[in-house]
């Protein structure tokens, strides 16, 4: 159970999530887990894809003042 519970935290999980999840494994109600599990998953990709529009953003940026540097259109 301890390295479920470190794979939990490593997967940024919340002691309340946590909590939650050991307390329905130990129940036997795996459905429940992996509902949970999901929707923690499907959480943390919108943050990796809110990440990564931000990043593209920056990266439009410096491509432009690179490329008006170097005296090129943008």
């Amino acid at each position: 159970m301890d390295d479920f519970i470190s794979c939990l935290n490593d997967a940024g999980c919340d002691k309340e999530l946590i909590s939650e999840v050991c307390r329905l494994y130990e129940h036997g109600d795996s459905g429940r887990v992996i509902s949970k599990l999901r929707h923690h998953r499907s959480t943390l990709m919108d943050e990796l894809h809110g990440s990564q529009k931000k990043v593209d953003c920056l990266d439009f940026l410096l491509r432009k003042l690179a490329n008006q540097k170097n005296g090129k259109d943008g």
